[in-house]
């Protein structure tokens, strides 16, 4: 038997060795392929000798080149790069303003019975399939069709296109029963709302990294994996049913597989199904979010064979200034779950405050009581800003117009409120004992408002 250890250039993923070990075993006489992106090097086990070129045709038809990979530099020199990047910039801008302008980002069902977050779950997953899901996934499907061409040359191309349904059929029935289980895990162990955001700001930086490594922008940072350790690959069996021929069965056991595989979008919305506490909304959580990745997995079968060279180059920059976008936005609206931002504008409100109360419109005092009404729907809470007696009882009712949004969850960490909307009127009460600030928030942070307190003299 014989051992031929390569070197090969452009490893970062699990998803290459997958490639690159499939490819070396279709060579005849190979009887076994070991890949590992860390050491960046495949060894080959065969009966015959194989000659350097045969090596370097079958790397290249994998899409990589044998050698050893130079030093990469932390900001890249190249100006194509940076012309890629600022064109796919304009191009972001455009869709962005275009879609606030048709107020894509306020869409809602508005009903109490439809929940309007899952259409911006279902996004979410949309934006996912087409950047980092396609990029940590997209070895298992070209693996799968690869083999199922291989093994019916006569198939027609709807037939080759197959196991791509099976694939993503897979994956949804997983995330819809996946996400039910851990809704119910979240019901018997509640995250309190800074340790989610602080799992959430850990996420958003994955997410952070992978968007600029898809952006090339730090080529660096392409050196950082981030992927589930080999000995946990094996006991979920991602590489095993990879490896297996070609059946539907097995299509569908791998998509369904990909629940376990760090992606920062997965991720996110799994601990925004455990928040839930509830089987049937943690389901329908990341039910709809595999079901938005589908269009972005399943076009990549027929996307391989035509995003070539400079245009796949674009697209995956534009993939990452999105992914890297939502990365900011998510970590800056978790900052308000973790205090951080609670305890800096609470100092600022408290250096700020006149000593004498002043009059909000949105607050009636009766029977000793000062009242607040807040309205909440699918666009946050109106008003979203009050301004309060110190040691005055205080009445809070918030009329929810949309209670299945995402502004429905609603978290205080200072007056220790975490409560999901009901359709109506919900009743919270409490004294506030300091002069400064009380910020709440919806679960996630995105949409904001605050208590003003100020001295009842």
């Amino acid at each position: 038997m014989n051992k031929t250890t390569v070197q090969i250039a452009g490893m970062h993923c699990r998803s290459c060795e997958l490639l690159l070990e499939g490819e070396f075993k279709k060579i005849k006489g190979v009887k076994k392929v070991e890949a590992s992106f860390k050491r960046k090097e495949v060894v080959v086990y065969s009966k015959f000798d194989l000659s350097d070129k045969k090596i370097e045709n079958v790397a290249a038809k994998a899409g990589y080149a044998v050698g050893i990979e130079k030093p990469k530099s932390w900001v890249t020199s190249d100006p194509q790069t940076y012309k890629d990047l600022f064109t796919a910039l304009l191009i972001f801008m455009a869709i962005y303003i275009l879609a606030r302008r048709l107020g894509i980002f306020n869409l809602s069902f508005g009903s109490k019975n439809n929940p309007s977050s899952l259409l911006v779950v279902l996004m979410v997953g949309l934006t996912a399939g087409f950047s980092t899901c396609m990029a940590l996934v997209g070895g298992l499907i070209l693996g799968i069709s690869s083999r199922h061409a291989e093994m019916h040359p006569e198939a027609t191309p709807m037939q080759k296109f197959r196991p791509h349904l099976y694939f993503n059929l897979g994956r949804i029935a997983s995330y819809f029963v996946l996400g039910g289980l851990i809704g119910l895990i979240g019901k018997a162990f509640q995250l309190s709302g800074s340790v989610l955001g602080i799992l959430t700001i850990i996420i958003g930086l994955v997410m952070l990294v992978v968007g600029f490594q898809l952006t090339e922008l730090f080529p660096r940072l392409s050196n950082i994996s981030l992927t589930l350790p080999t000995g946990l690959t094996r006991v979920l069996g991602i590489k095993k049913h990879h490896e297996k021929e070609y059946s539907h069965l097995n299509s569908a056991l791998v998509g369904a597989l990909t629940f376990f595989m760090p992606c920062g979008f997965t991720q996110a919305m799994q601990l925004y199904a455990m928040s839930t506490g509830n089987f049937l909304s943690g389901a329908l959580i990341m039910g709809a979010f595999a079901l938005g990745t589908a269009p972005g997995l399943l076009g990549i079968g027929g996307l391989t064979s035509a995003i070539k060279g400079a245009f796949a180059r674009r697209f995956f920059k534009f993939a990452g200034i999105v992914v890297v976008s939502l990365a900011v936005f998510n970590i800056s609206n978790e900052l308000n779950l973790t205090g951080l931002t609670a305890k800096f504008s609470s100092s600022s409100a408290k250096s700020g405050s006149k000593a004498s109360p002043t009059s909000d419109p949105n607050v009636v005092e009766a029977n000793g009581k000062q009242i607040v009404r807040m309205t909440q729907n699918s666009n946050g809470y109106s008003p979203n800003s009050f301004t309060i007696k110190k040691g005055m009882p205080t009445k809070w009712i918030v009329n929810s117009t949309d209670p299945n949004s995402c502004a429905a969850s609603l978290y205080s960490s200072q007056l220790n409120v975490r409560s999901y909307l009901k359709y109506g009127e919900n009743i919270f009460e409490f004294t506030p004992t300091e002069v400064g600030r009380i910020n709440f928030s919806c679960s996630m942070g995105m949409y904001r408002g605050y208590f003003e307190i100020v001295s009842n003299k």
